[in-house]
């Protein structure tokens, strides 16, 4: 019994150390901080780096927390947790058990919730480094944030695209011949029992080939560029008379299927183009409010703004007239006017022997009405030679002025 106690107490004691130790190799950074770790004979030293989360603003709705990882080779361990606690608790779960998983994801470049706080946990021998970066504006969340916009805007137009049709279906023919080449593979056995096995095995294998992919991408271009351009290329072909064989899309529900699909994406966009979730939700409740609000709504701010606005900081500009065209518009002004003038002469409105009492002349107001000029010859010789006279006067005094000059 006493041996028992013992060595409860030892398990206790140890386990008590052990954590206690892990405690206190935890490391909290901030902007621009870098850590170096250097290997000692304690290669089992668990490292962990955190970082505190901070208050949520509205002027960080784009910020991202970046945590690189410099190690030159993959000989180490990671975990992550949200406190150095859970990462211990992992640490240790892992210590002393047996575990294997082919999907262990090591990343070297960790994107970190601005706000909320953040561990990450490190067991290697080898040397390495740890750094913190503290972008204040992402652009590729704000470009992710335009495309979520865009894209839930054009929906509509973009499901009956031709040109949208035929790149979707060519780009999802070629990210989709691994998953055709595994179904094809797969009717090669004859028992059914196999076959849902292979199957099953084989989009595991496939999501994990597309997992190393997409992590040595860069390399895999830089080292195989002909194997990739033909790959591209007979997929991308096949793919393209696959589409022009079915055609467009013709039928409107499936239209309407689509453009809700490309409307869904663009939410999706926006929901993840910051870490600010509340933010994030708000401008998606704008979007839709916006794309769901009556036409006559939306014109009246644009109405508003052209002939208010607008007009008051940005007056449209003044043409000035000739000669040529003050004198038409005088002559085709009076002559409307004369017009109107007549026609009011002759309606039932104007009290003709009541106005024919006030002039002088009743028979040439008589004549006026019928049409004739409203100018007799007299009067309009007396202003032709008035104007003729005006004329030469102006350039008598033209020619004296150039003759002193000369």
């Amino acid at each position: 019994m006493k041996l028992l106690i013992l060595f409860c107490g030892i398990v206790v004691f140890s386990s008590f150390v052990s954590s206690s130790v892990v405690n206190i190799n935890v490391h909290y950074l901030e902007n621009g901080n870098v850590y170096d770790f250097k290997s000692t004979y304690n290669s089992d030293e668990l490292q962990t780096f955190c970082y505190r989360g901070k208050p949520k603003y509205i002027i960080h709705i784009w910020q991202s927390v970046i945590l690189q990882i410099k190690h030159f080779t993959e000989e180490y361990t990671q975990y992550e947790g949200p406190n150095p606690d859970i990462v211990q608790k992992e640490y240790l779960e892992n210590r002393h058990s047996w575990s294997f998983n082919l999907f262990a994801n090591k990343q070297k470049t960790i994107k970190l919730n601005p706000f909320n706080t953040s561990c990450i946990g490190i067991v290697s021998r080898d040397p390495y480094s740890v750094s913190l970066k503290v972008i204040r504006i992402d652009l590729w969340k704000v470009l992710l944030l335009v495309f979520g916009f865009l894209l839930f805007t054009t929906a509509g137009s973009l499901s009956s695209n031709k040109v949208f049709h035929y790149i979707c279906g060519v780009s999802f023919g070629i990210c989709a011949s691994i998953l055709i080449l595994i179904y094809f593979i797969s009717k090669l056995f004859p028992k059914r029992n196999l076959m849902y096995g292979v199957l099953g095995c084989g989009w595991t294998i496939t999501v994990y080939v597309l997992q190393l992919l997409w992590e040595n991408l860069r390399v895999i271009f830089s080292s195989y560029k002909s194997y990739v351009m033909w790959y591209t290329i007979i997929t991308g072909v096949i793919s393209f008379i696959l589409c022009y064989r079915w055609g467009p899309v013709k039928n409107p529900r499936t239209k309407n299927i689509i453009k809700w699909s490309l409307q869904v994406l663009g939410l999706v966009s926006i929901y993840h183009s910051s870490h600010f979730e509340e933010a994030a939700i708000a401008q998606m409740v704008l979007l839709l409010i916006g794309y769901n609000m009556p036409q006559k709504w939306k014109a009246a701010p644009k109405t508003y703004w052209y002939k208010f606005l607008m007009k008051k900081k940005f007056p449209p500009r003044i043409k000035t007239l000739t000669n040529d065209e003050y004198y038409e518009q005088g002559v085709r002004e009076t002559s409307k006017a004369l017009e109107g003038l007549r026609q009011y002469c002759s309606s039932p409105e104007c009290n003709q022997w009541k106005t024919a009492l006030k002039l002088k002349d009743v028979k040439r107001f008589a004549s006026f009405i019928e049409g004739n000029s409203h100018l007799s010859d007299e009067e309009i010789l007396e202003y032709e030679t008035s104007v003729q006279g005006e004329v030469t006067d102006d350039e008598q005094s033209d020619s004296l002025t150039d003759e002193e000059g000369f």
